[in-house]
């Protein structure tokens, strides 16, 4: 470099050289936005419902049975002083009730307004992630009777996980009529 260079051809020289040097950024990736669920079978299909309709996951706990209910109403059990309605989801749905063996099953404890109760299912899967963009309005292979308690399905590595909506279980009325009378 010549020793009478201006400062600014200095500065311009060694900006050229640090740009031809240089690794550039890191490629940009898209973030992908994700819905989240709780994961759960039952009649061998998987389903999900969403989080914060879900408070809890218990083993079944041990319940009382109590007279003049419908069949899908197994008893109450005492969880941590409240008093839990122990329903047999399958049941409740007209689905067959699971062969799995007891210790596999477990409760899903559902707190809505004014309503506080437990759901067995056949087996709890966990937290569930989706792309947002792979949500479908319909469900396919979903069993008839439980087509009011949908709201459209998640679609990842070729499997179908139908949005299971446990507020509109809980509003349904046949839920809240238990009694056989």
């Amino acid at each position: 470099m010549a020793a009478k260079s201006s400062p600014f051809a200095v500065l311009a020289n060694i900006d050229k050289r640090s740009r031809a040097l240089s690794k550039g950024l890191p490629a940009q990736e898209e973030a992908v936005e994700l819905w989240h669920g709780i994961g759960f079978m039952l009649d061998g299909k998987r389903y999900v419902a969403p989080m914060g309709e879900v408070v809890e996951i218990l083993h079944i706990p041990r319940y009382t049975q109590v007279p003049g209910v419908k069949p899908f109403m197994l008893g109450a059990a005492n969880v941590r002083g409240r008093l839990l309605p122990v329903i047999e989801l399958a049941s409740f749905v007209d689905l067959p009730r699971s062969s799995r063996a007891q210790r596999d099953r477990r409760v899903l404890v559902v707190e809505q307004d004014d309503i506080f109760c437990g759901l067995i299912v056949d087996a709890v899967l966990g937290m569930q992630y989706f792309a947002v963009d792979s949500f479908t309005g319909s469900n396919d292979d979903a069993d008839v009777s439980l087509q009011p308690f949908l709201r459209g399905a998640y679609e990842r590595n070729d499997e179908q996980w139908a949005v299971f909506s446990m507020v509109e279980l809980v509003e349904d009325e046949r839920f809240l009529d238990a009694a056989v009378w």
